[in-house]
């Protein structure tokens, strides 16, 4: 995709704003994926550490809590992640039109 955008700017389509803002947007949709995945993974690890290691009743209740909620973390932010990137990459091709 980025060689892509190395052609557009060549081309002149796009100005060197654009073509910096767009890599600052693509990198800052990457980092807030790759946050969503290790909460995800954090809460999840947690919640299965806390049914397999505690028998506390409230522990283990947190523990089943904490594992569905990790796998939603997981789709929510994978779902937020397409979507930026579907809006990014709208964007790109209606000012390539232009």
């Amino acid at each position: 995709m980025l060689n892509n955008m190395h052609s557009h700017y060549k081309k002149g389509n796009l100005t060197l704003a654009d073509y910096l803002g767009t890599h600052r947007t693509l990198l800052a949709n990457d980092r807030t994926w790759l946050a969503y995945v290790r909460t995800a993974l954090t809460l999840f690890v947690a919640g299965v550490s806390f049914i397999q290691f505690f028998k506390s009743q409230i522990l283990q209740i947190i523990g089943w809590t904490f594992v569905p909620i990790g796998i939603a973390c997981l789709i929510i932010g994978f779902w937020k992640y397409i979507s930026v990137r579907q809006m990014i990459h709208d964007i790109k091709h209606r000012k390539d039109k232009n």
